[in-house]
């Protein structure tokens, strides 16, 4: 008989990432076994010593997982070709590629420097910790090397929905990732047919009104680009300050392009989506509408109407059951086309094409390796579309563009030091 436990477990596989959940499940060991401070009397020296001993424990633990990741055994095995054969795969078989050995002792000491994490008794080290971790460890690991910086828009950049603001402290940021002679892209599923440049405009206007009042020169003006529609459409900033089409032959391949004459693929991938989406407003009676796009379809609520995360993730799933059972069958698996089926935050898209080949043909267009770019983005989830980037390049997992600041003020510090 299957338990209820591990029902629940199989049902919120999509809410987990498997590698965050093991160091969490480690540390939180630590935590239950160890804990010796006398908290519920004044602070004596004896407590001190006992929150040094826990700090130095889960600075451990973090060597550790530190070790099962770097050159000696994870990278290494993949470098060989075997990434199966890793301690690390045994123990959490899910785990994704890593282009960089990551400080995971360093970033620990940081994130206990600010925000204490070993001085806490009732509250035992989250998923949010273990995150914020991994990032800080891939800031630091990346920062010699890095070459490419990419990001998505909604969530990471500015809120969902919401323009690029002129006050944003990202402004300054970004102009500073330039002026380091880095190529700086966004890559979003926003896709626009109808006077693409404009629109992409508006959403950046602030960034674009700080690049108009900075000292960069022309050539790191032209080291930033945006993708859009996930990887159908590029742009790249001019001398003038405004976004200009990218032709297609200078950066997608040839079996990318391709995409575009098999309008009979798409269609058929955008229509058995359309029509699993509108089922599924019509069975749970959702205030939503249906949008179709020449590459694109998507469950957007109405005005005023937020739709919850749950419902959101249930159409995601069911779509992409639907769609994967449609590029098994044997007619169609040899000519299969990607897509991308995600939770947007507020609502729901599939894209033909994903973020993964977007990264790739940026990474292949500026001549940049996978372990000199780095993704910034907020959906890291089965349901998001960042999740794919993990293939080709180091990734932050942020979950609002307060988070992608504190990064990036990091990021620069190093590199202000390096340079």
């Amino acid at each position: 008989m299957t338990s209820s436990y591990r029902i629940n477990y199989q049902l919120r596989s999509h809410k987990r990432d498997a590698l965050i959940e093991f160091i969490k499940g480690t540390m939180q060991t630590s935590f239950v076994l160890y804990d010796e401070a006398e908290i519920e009397l004044p602070e004596t020296s004896q407590d001190r010593g006992a929150l040094v001993r826990s700090k130095e424990r889960y600075a451990e633990i973090m060597s550790g997982v530190e070790k099962l990741i770097n050159v000696r055994d994870h990278i290494e095995m993949q470098k060989q070709g075997s990434p199966e054969h890793s301690r690390l795969h045994r123990l959490v078989p899910t785990v994704s590629q890593f282009f960089t050995p990551l400080p995971l002792r360093k970033a620990f000491l940081l994130a206990d420097a600010q925000h204490t994490i070993s001085a806490r008794h009732f509250v035992p080290p989250s998923f949010n910790d273990i995150r914020r971790i991994l990032n800080t460890a891939q800031v630091c690991a990346i920062a010699p090397t890095l070459n490419l910086v990419t990001f998505d828009g909604d969530m990471t950049l500015y809120d969902d929905g919401k323009d690029f603001q002129r006050d944003s402290a990202l402004v300054a940021l970004i102009i500073k990732l330039l002026s380091f002679n880095l190529n700086v892209a966004v890559v979003t599923a926003a896709g626009y047919t109808e006077n693409a440049e404009a629109r992409y405009e508006g959403r950046l206007s602030g960034l674009l009104e700080g690049f108009a009042m900075s000292s960069l020169t022309n050539a790191q003006l032209a080291r930033f680009h945006v993708l859009g529609g996930e990887c159908n459409f590029l742009f790249q900033l001019g001398e003038d300050y405004h976004l200009h089409f990218v032709p297609e032959e200078a950066y997608q391949p040839e079996s990318v392009r391709t995409w575009s004459q098999n309008s009979e693929q798409i269609n058929a991938i955008l229509d058995i989506a359309q029509a699993n989406i509108q089922k599924c407003i019509d069975d749970m009676g959702l205030s939503a509408m249906v949008i179709r796009k020449a590459k694109a379809v998507g469950l957007v609520p109405q005005p005023g109407v937020t739709i919850l995360r749950e419902i959101l993730d249930e159409v995601v799933l069911s779509t992409q059951h639907h769609l994967l059972r449609y590029q098994r069958s044997p007619s169609v698996l040899q000519a299969a086309l990607p897509f991308c089926c995600f939770n947007g935050g507020s609502d729901v898209w599939v894209d033909i094409g994903n973020k993964l080949i977007g990264v790739q043909m940026l990474q292949a267009y500026l001549n940049a390796k996978p372990e000199e770019t780095l993704h910034v983005g907020d959906q890291f989830l089965s349901t998001g579309n960042d999740y794919a980037t993990r293939s080709s390049c180091c990734t932050l997992w942020i979950i609002n563009p307060q988070e992608t600041q504190e990064a990036l003020v990091q990021l620069t510090d190093i590199l202000e030091k390096q340079k």
